[in-house]
């Protein structure tokens, strides 16, 4: 699990569990807060390190909720076996990665530094049902243009029923003024005059072609309970719209699927349900809901967060822009990069290269060289020798904020 919990659930628990489900309240940053702690894991039938997130509740006036530390962390199953879990900086991971299975019960551990122990309910694995595909279509959706994933599966045992959806998606990014060489400011010693020039040098790594990603961070629910058959038609994870410049060049999205308990779905289908309430100050408020992680010692305590054991699927998808919007406007760059045209438009990225003195002439050599040494612009030529158009670093390298390295699994 995600940020999911910390985006919008735990402010609205805390304050629905300090004051009730219909009392009004008139709202201070600082008052009714309780010191709870938030356990949320996932594991799955991954051979993989497993993993596990300890953190404290926060206020509306704190920025970010604080990592538990020092808290010792397992899991056991009904067989004996033990799986530890050591600290990072973020969260806990399992020593050695491990896979649940299918007739064992599973519960996790939490013992914390100050001497509280938590422990989940026995969980066990439900049915391994894999997805069939995933489909990229052209759609309208709400009066906008763009492309619409969804997500197929069928399980003919009848046994899955509860599934939860999560995306991360990668998307290449094209610098749309590189330029395969580097301007280099060359200074020369103190009280010269010129104070130096510009080198272009040769390109040693690719900066025009970068790779982003960023993952989802909503709930993806849906249940196959009510229908004749476990099939799952064409369930929307991702909208696209045709502005978008993630899907500008090309995309891909990897679709994870959780199929899980009944109880699992119903604390997720009430915390996505407290997460799109509305205000928080509502007389609506839904009240405090527990989870599956109790306090060992004091039943009473209020603790957030779920365990959850879950079977797993995946599947990735490529396309690009053309293949489902040929047509279409390509998507803006996210960073304003002119076409070089000397006019009012891109007058301000203009620069004269010469350092004369005259004030008949605006020389704009050292501020040329200072531009470049900041690493907040990037040379691209005009077809003057004597003039060069300075970009904000963002147009011709994509590095500056995105990584050159292609992902392995990448498809041109």
């Amino acid at each position: 699990m995600k940020k999911i919990f910390l985006i919008r659930f735990l402010i609205t628990t805390l304050f629905a569990a300090t004051f009730g489900c219909t009392t009004p309240y008139d709202y201070q940053a600082s008052s009714g807060y309780e010191d709870v702690i938030v356990i949320e894991s996932t594991i799955t039938n991954q051979n993989k390190t497993q993993q596990v997130k300890l953190t404290r509740a926060y206020k509306l006036d704190d920025k970010a909720p604080i990592f538990e530390k020092g808290a010792t962390v397992y899991v056991t199953d009904n067989t004996g076996n033990k799986y530890d879990f050591k600290e990072n900086t973020e969260n806990y991971t399992s020593v050695a990665p491990f896979q649940v299975v299918a007739g064992k019960q599973y519960q996790l551990h939490v013992r914390t530094k100050d001497g509280r122990n938590y422990a989940s309910s026995n969980e066990t694995l439900p049915q391994q049902t894999e997805i069939e595909s995933i489909e990229a279509t052209k759609k309208t959706k709400d009066n906008q243009l763009g492309v619409e994933i969804t997500v197929n599966t069928f399980d003919p045992t009848n046994n899955s029923h509860y599934y939860r959806y999560e995306y991360e998606e990668t998307y290449r990014i094209v610098a749309p003024k590189y330029y395969p060489k580097k301007a280099i400011p060359v200074y020369f010693p103190a009280g010269s005059y010129p104070p130096g020039q510009v080198v272009l040098e040769d390109r040693t790594e690719d900066v025009r072609v970068c790779y982003s990603n960023q993952n989802s961070n909503e709930l993806l629910l849906t249940s196959t309970n009510d229908l004749s058959e476990d099939r799952v038609s064409n369930f929307p994870v991702r909208f696209l719209a045709s502005t978008d410049y993630i899907i500008a060049s090309r995309y891909s999205i990897l679709v994870k699927q959780y199929v899980q308990s009944l109880a699992a779905h119903t604390f997720f289908q009430t915390l996505k349900e407290i997460s799109n309430s509305g205000s928080i100050l509502s007389q609506t408020q839904p009240g405090f809901f527990y989870g599956n992680m109790k306090s060992v010692e004091n039943p009473n305590e209020k603790v957030i967060g779920y365990f959850d054991v879950s079977s797993y699927s995946e599947k990735r998808l490529f396309f690009s822009f053309t293949d489902l919007l040929s047509g279409e406007p390509i998507p803006k760059y996210p960073y304003t990069c002119p076409s070089p045209i000397p006019d009012d438009q891109v007058k301000q990225y203009i620069f004269n290269y010469c350092f004369n003195k005259n004030p008949d002439f605006e020389c704009q050599g050292e501020l040329i060289m200072n531009l470049l040494s900041s690493g907040f612009k990037v040379y691209f030529p005009t077809e003057s020798p004597n003039s060069y158009i300075l970009y904000p670093v963002e147009c011709g390298d994509c590095t500056s904020f995105s990584s050159n390295v292609k992902p392995p699994f990448w498809i041109d």
